[in-house]
């Protein structure tokens, strides 16, 4: 059994997409004896380390659009618009809070310090604590204050940690990008979707930004908007350096037009996505 070595990008909810990459590394025989990863990367790759992503599958694909929306706690705080606690208090019913150093698989995540203005890598300690600062974009959710330090997303310096892959021996460094500038694949068409209550609600909140901060209302982007594209163009140029510089021996991509940040509600989708992309992979790899 050739075991790995997983790297996790972040991608709000297009990392939903590593559930199936997960699910279909395990059905190829693949052990994974290590998993680094950023935001929602550190979120399923720390689940999946924990031992529990099966129940994290169920619970994702079960939420129906207002549950989604009852989880977004939002706050009048000048730091983010989203404190974030609700998702990880749902989280806690059914996912323990263990200490990362006693998880069964090695499992590290990354977050950004703002006062230290460097990279925080979690190797040990509560594993919510390193999941929630990593995932904490910034000016969305709100950030951690841990020690002196305060903390946002990994990927605002390192949204593709291959870098601090915990290696052994004749393993496989396997890294997955969920933020690639690749085409869709071709799928049947299907009847115009309706948007969720959640995003439509996200949608109104944009528009009500954008006429705060700007006196002209017929912007194409909105002040979110612009702050969010800002950000994925910077942490895109940033994983193109870092695969360049730190080539894995397996990269599994899935196209950054999957989804928007926050469109948890196409679950099933970015799943089956993970799986298709990871077969087509490994095939790659194993033809070469």
């Amino acid at each position: 059994m050739k075991k790995i070595s997983l790297v996790l990008s972040g991608g709000g909810a297009r990392g939903i997409a590593h559930i199936g990459v997960l699910e279909e590394l395990e059905k190829q025989g693949y052990e994974i004896h290590s998993i680094t990863g950023t935001s929602m990367g550190a979120v399923v790759g720390g689940i999946y380390a924990a031992g529990k992503i099966k129940e994290f599958k169920k619970w994702i694909l079960d939420l129906n659009k207002i549950d989604i929306f009852k989880l977004v706690d939002f706050t009048l705080f000048n730091s983010g618009f989203i404190r974030g606690d609700k998702v990880f208090e749902e989280l806690s019913t059914f996912i323990p809070d263990y200490q990362i150093q006693d998880l069964p698989i090695k499992f590290s995540a990354t977050a950004t310090d703002l006062i230290g203005k460097n990279e925080v890598l979690f190797t040990d300690g509560s594993l919510y604590n390193a999941m929630r600062a990593s995932i904490a974009i910034p000016n969305v959710l709100t950030p951690v204050k841990n020690e002196g330090s305060i903390l946002v997303d990994g990927g605002v310096v390192n949204n593709i940690p291959i870098n601090h892959a915990q290696r052994i021996d004749d393993d496989l460094l396997i890294a997955v990008n969920v933020n690639a500038d690749i085409p869709l694949p071709k799928k049947k068409k299907k009847k115009e979707e309706r948007h969720s209550f959640y995003q439509s609600t996200i949608n109104k909140f944009n528009k009500n930004l954008s006429e705060l901060f700007s006196g002209n209302k017929n912007n194409d982007l909105s002040y979110f908007d612009i702050m969010n594209v800002s950000f994925e163009i910077m942490r895109n140029e940033m994983v193109k350096f870092s695969l360049k510089n730190n080539p894995p021996d397996i990269l599994i991509e899935t196209s950054r037009y999957s989804c928007n940040v926050y469109d948890f509600y196409k679950a099933d989708e970015l799943i089956e996505m993970g799986c298709k992309a990871t077969i087509i992979s490994i095939n790659n790899y194993n033809e070469t």
